[in-house]
């Protein structure tokens, strides 16, 4: 594995881990339908390092894989203070495209395909709608909005509140201080990212704060081959939320699988043998 470090112009560093096929790739690979590269974004407060061995299944696979950091986390550096002012934005407008340039020196004969968890997933549908026709798809793993009626029950209420507060809280502090709480804080983030996620909760729309298109107008005419993965036990991003989501790109050609076993949000990353066979598939299928 080869790690990149790209330094954003807030002198930011997010790094890039950059992993090749280790194993045979069955998919046939012509001048028509070049190898793909799996480019990877977390999700809130995960650290791409998590996702290694994930990564390592894909790898095996034969397939080229690269995770991005989002920046502020794991070995991004510094952590994000009162200072950091960037949301969903600046991330799928300056980091992403930072991202994929490296990823292009890299695998330059690959067609990359944009593999997103969670909050990773709605960053990689903007960033689609930015570049339109330079990517292979899009695959969304336990991702959906975070859009309160996209919730059933009591989740829509508790979402609404929860994200609310969070936002209200990093306003206050100047950044969300996360990595004060044990267990579901999401990592220390920047406010503008917080407000962001907290404006989408609300109003179920992409409208980030410094927005230079109309995110919603272009994430209707994306016009890609998706697979969207939900899993059961995911109260974060159950399917009814992941259906909010795909909603917003009607021309797209979607593919949807519901993982079977209890793994929750973040446990398919670690037990990844079924996700990986399920996107194995997909990719062979193009």
């Amino acid at each position: 594995m080869e790690t990149v470090p790209i330094q954003m112009p807030d002198g930011s560093v997010v790094p890039v881990r950059l992993i090749p096929a280790s194993g045979t790739h069955t998919h046939p690979v012509t001048p028509d339908a070049p190898r793909p590269v799996v480019v990877m974004v977390p999700g809130l407060g995960v650290p791409a390092g998590y996702y290694e061995l994930f990564a390592g299944g894909l790898s095996a696979r034969g397939f080229d894989v690269a995770i991005g950091e989002m920046r502020g986390q794991g070995d991004s550096r510094p952590r994000p203070s009162s200072s950091s002012a960037y949301g969903y934005h600046e991330l799928v407008s300056v980091d992403f495209p930072a991202i994929f340039e490296v990823v292009r020196n890299r695998f330059p004969a690959s067609t990359p395909y944009l593999l997103g968890h969670s909050m990773g997933g709605q960053l990689a549908v903007m960033y689609a709608s930015r570049i339109r026709g330079r990517l292979g798809g899009l695959i969304l793993i336990a991702s959906g909005t975070p859009y309160h009626r996209g919730f059933r029950g009591l989740s829509g209420p508790g979402m609404l509140m929860g994200t609310t507060a969070i936002s209200m809280t990093a306003n206050l502090a100047g950044f969300w201080p996360g990595d004060r709480i044990a267990v579901g804080g999401f990592g220390r983030q920047s406010r503008v990212l917080i407000s962001d996620w907290a404006r989408l909760s609300r109003t179920g729309r992409f409208v980030p704060v410094g927005a230079d298109i109309d995110y919603e107008e272009r994430i209707g005419r994306l016009k890609l081959p998706i697979l969207s993965i939900t899993m059961t036990g995911d109260d974060l991003a159950p399917p009814s939320s992941a259906e909010h989501l795909l909603a917003k790109m009607p021309k797209s050609d979607v593919t949807s699988w519901h993982q079977p076993e209890p793994l929750g949000h973040n446990g398919w990353i670690r037990q990844c043998g079924s996700t990986v066979d399920q996107i194995e598939k997909w990719l062979r299928d193009r």
